[in-house]
């Protein structure tokens, strides 16, 4: 059984738009008062077309029709009080067919407008409940881990594109993936998706990394290279970072596949984990027939681990400048992966001046005492909503 709670009717709140409306009632007030006054000379009443052109500047479509026919109506009682002298004839019958007219097409492109503007909030609600279908948030909180996410769309108006990541559990041991697919675009989403199914599809079933990557490699390049476009079908690929971070014991074992190393930070320093022999971005794997070497590291309690695609190290200022990934974490004060994300991503939008050339995703990690796993992180959402205010106070 579900319980409602009765919402209490709440007075619409005062909105800036109304004491805006003063501007065109006092314009259409004074015009009409001057031409009342003035006796003889030249007519004023033709300026009341400027009150619904104001309005449709703030204003919905519905003010804008109103300030439009008070202004038809002050228009008439202007030549009523000259009837004589004034607007009268066919050059009065010409300055009120021009007022409705203006009046009807400036209130015709603020309901479009209007239209347009809801048709784009749809749109972006479905792109983020796409987001949230393909690009599921990471648990604050995975075996052992805390974990935090970001994703920075580089596409305007749009909430995902071709950077990837994803979390799943074996017995023992915590499996990521962050990866880059080649391109932009559906094609990039799509892509991404087909390489996410995958993943959570197998991450679970694959006791090997090596395995798991082979099948991976398999699947891109059996989903891709579709006979009928076999223009494009050698042209896709995508760069991935496939990671296990063990339970038990202090290790992370890594596959890379032509992808950015991640970076490990200890005790203020940075180590960009390097792969002794990356094997190439899925899908090429039949060209060269890889053998994907596992790398091991140590990841200790207190140890902070950064995945990241290249869009953030590739991200430049106005001047060229590429984003310095490295000296920007060694700078950083020690902290959480909540802390660590959400720094990062409003320094990365500040360098590039608040818009991305590609698409760019963080995962921070980090292994917790035993006597720290009772803590909470900031929440997911909230990190999301941070970055996104932080990209809209820097394209601002």
């Amino acid at each position: 059984m579900s319980l409602r709670c009765p919402i209490p009717h709440r007075r619409r709140s005062w909105r800036t738009s109304d004491a805006l409306l003063a501007l065109p009632l006092g314009l259409i007030g004074a015009i009409a008062l001057v031409d009342a006054l003035t006796p003889n000379g030249v007519p004023l009443g033709p300026l009341l077309i400027v009150a619904p052109a104001i309005t449709a500047s703030f204003a919905g479509a519905f003010l804008t029709g109103v300030i439009g026919a008070i202004s038809v109506v002050a228009l008439l009682a202007v030549n009523l009080t000259h009837p004589d002298a004034r607007l009268s004839g066919m050059y009065f019958d010409s300055q009120i067919i021009a007022l409705v007219v203006v009046a009807v097409i400036v209130t015709l492109f603020r309901y479009l407008r209007e239209r347009h503007g809801r048709e784009l909030a749809q749109v972006r609600t479905v792109s983020e409940v796409t987001q949230r279908a393909l690009l599921r948030p990471l648990p604050r909180r995975i075996g052992p881990l805390w974990v935090a996410s970001v994703y920075l769309a580089a596409e305007e108006q749009a909430l995902i594109g071709g950077d990837l990541y994803a979390a799943v559990r074996t017995k023992g041991a915590t499996r990521l993936i962050i990866g880059d697919v080649m391109g932009k675009g559906l094609t990039a989403v799509g892509d991404a998706a087909l390489l996410l199914g995958a993943f959570r599809e197998a991450g679970h079933r694959q006791s090997s990394l090596p395995g798991l990557v082979a099948y991976l490699d398999h699947s891109v390049r059996w989903n891709l290279a579709e006979p009928t476009d076999q223009e494009a079908a050698g042209e896709c690929f995508i760069t991935a970072a496939v990671i296990d971070i063990l339970d038990a014991l202090p290790q992370m074992r890594m596959v890379t596949c032509g992808h950015p190393p991640p970076l490990l930070l200890r005790d203020g320093q940075v180590i960009p984990l390097r792969a002794t022999s990356p094997a190439p971005p899925l899908g090429l794997g039949e060209l060269t027939d890889p053998d994907y070497h596992v790398d091991t590291f140590t990841l200790l309690p207190g140890d902070l681990l950064l995945l990241h695609t290249d869009g953030v190290v590739e991200a430049r200022d106005g001047s060229g400048v590429f984003y310095p990934l490295v000296e920007r974490v060694a700078a950083w004060e020690q902290g959480n992966p909540p802390e660590l994300v959400h720094h990062l991503s409003e320094d990365l939008l500040a360098h590039v001046g608040g818009r991305l050339a590609d698409d760019a995703a963080m995962i921070a990690v980090q292994r917790t005492p035993p006597a720290d796993r009772e803590s909470e992180p900031q929440p997911q959402e909230d990190l999301a909503r941070a970055a996104q205010a932080g990209a809209g106070r820097a394209a601002g």
